[in-house]
């Protein structure tokens, strides 16, 4: 599955500190841009788990589930 995020980085001394808008609480950092992306794509995997597992709980036993993938192109 492919989701696609943007990545802002902004240098703060020796660190390059990575942040995703579209992924409130989502950053990372390192000493290079690929440590930075590296952090902060583990970040958002971390939080959208979380998420899901989070939204799941409330979902009655009885209820049908499936996954949905979504695709979005630039117009």
């Amino acid at each position: 599955m492919r989701h696609e995020f943007t990545a802002v980085y902004e240098r703060d001394e020796e660190w390059l500190i990575a942040y995703c808008p579209e992924v409130p609480g989502a950053n990372g950092q390192g000493h290079t841009k690929e440590e930075a992306r590296a952090s902060l794509t583990e970040a958002i995997i971390l939080i959208l788990e979380d998420r899901r597992e989070e939204g799941l709980r409330g979902v009655p036993a009885g209820a049908e589930q499936e996954i949905i993938t979504v695709d979005v192109q630039a117009a």
